[in-house]
């Protein structure tokens, strides 16, 4: 067993560029879990700043000077970020206050719905069942108003991290669009000349992370939109809060769109109860998913690395618990990473002369 390990590490590690890899995912690794948190902004910043050099290029490519170039993007970037929260912000937590008030009547009327089960089905179910399932499921909904309270205590403390956002990322992002080559030259100082993989690496990433940030970013723009709109026009309560969530259920794929069918479910029966306009509902919200599944997605991720659905679904479980939402939405690009260096170590080594 010793010597299958021993010629495996010989024949993946005996190139010079593999160990560097290996140290360089590493070392990013450790300096992530140990102060990610306090990082956060810069990694923020970096995020913003690589997805907004794509259209400072192409300013500078019709002939604006770099500088000019940054200050327009990141301007637009600014004023389309703060409409999007005057805008859309109030409206969102409006709705999503008058839910939480509807909720007791929606529950009591989930209740009395439970109570007739065993009436209308005496072989199958019966009334202790059904007493202990909500019993329980009170408990969980205790805790989680705890749980609530006690973070929106604490979401107090998170205001001057707030500040710290809103002033230093976009000072970050500034600056690291318009000095981008003399930052990369510096960091590539620091690493050691033998670097082929992370080369390798890195050009293969670099043509997916953006693609597919971008095409993310347009999905939950046209997905949200079409569904508060459709939500809206068929006079469903809350349309532009349930517009919202299904806008965001595509960060995480297959079972984010399962996850978000049953706010929509319930509110549409509250509202109407079994009825034609249900089902109109439903009939539309499955066009959406339809058309998002088969149409949006190939149209926007043509050029994305495929990856098998388990892959995926485990990529969003273990950065989700990682890094909760940012591993959520990163999860697909870190999941590419994880593949791409894979396929570097797979490839023959080159051993110096």
């Amino acid at each position: 067993m010793i010597g299958v390990v021993g010629r495996w590490y010989k024949r993946k590690f005996s190139d010079p560029d593999s160990v560097t890899l290996l140290f360089l995912l590493v070392f990013t690794f450790l300096v992530l879990a140990l102060w990610g948190d306090i990082l956060m902004p810069v990694l923020v910043a970096f995020v913003i700043a690589y997805l907004l050099e794509w259209p400072v290029n192409k300013l500078c490519q019709l002939g604006a000077s770099r500088t000019l170039s940054v200050i327009g993007v990141l301007v637009t970037f600014i004023g389309v970020s703060i409409f999007t929260f005057v805008g859309l912000v109030p409206v969102v937590t409006q709705q999503s206050a008058n839910l939480l008030k509807e909720l007791p009547q929606i529950w009591d009327q989930g209740m009395s719905w439970l109570l007739t089960l065993p009436d209308t089905y005496p072989g199958l179910v019966r009334v202790g069942h059904i007493q202990q399932m909500l019993e329980e499921f009170d408990q969980t909904v205790a805790a989680f108003g705890e749980q609530l309270i006690t973070a929106s205590v604490s979401s107090i403390v998170d205001i001057a991290a707030l500040l710290i956002y809103l002033i230093l990322v976009p000072l970050m992002v500034f600056f690291m669009l318009k000095d981008r080559k003399e930052l990369i030259t510096n960091v590539s100082r620091l690493l050691p000349k033998e670097r082929r993989l992370i080369n390798q690496v890195g050009s293969e990433m670099n043509a997916q992370i953006a693609n597919y940030i971008r095409g993310k970013v347009i999905e939950i723009i046209i997905v949200g939109g079409v569904s508060a709109i459709t939500f809206a026009f068929m006079d469903l309560r809350y349309a532009v809060l349930l517009g919202v969530l299904v806008g965001f259920s595509v960060l995480i794929p297959y079972i984010g769109a399962a996850v978000v069918t049953i706010p929509v479910a319930i509110v549409a029966l509250f509202q109407w109860g079994i009825s034609p306009e249900f089902w109109y509902l439903m009939i539309a919200y499955g066009v959406i998913q339809a058309l998002d599944g088969n149409l949006l997605v190939p149209l926007l991720f043509s050029e994305a690395v495929s990856l098998h659905p388990v892959y995926i679904i485990v990529a969003v479980l273990f950065f989700g618990g990682l890094w909760g939402f940012w591993g959520v939405f990163f999860a697909i690009p870190l999941a590419t990473l994880v593949k791409a260096v894979f396929n570097a170590w797979s490839s023959e080594p080159q051993l110096s002369q």
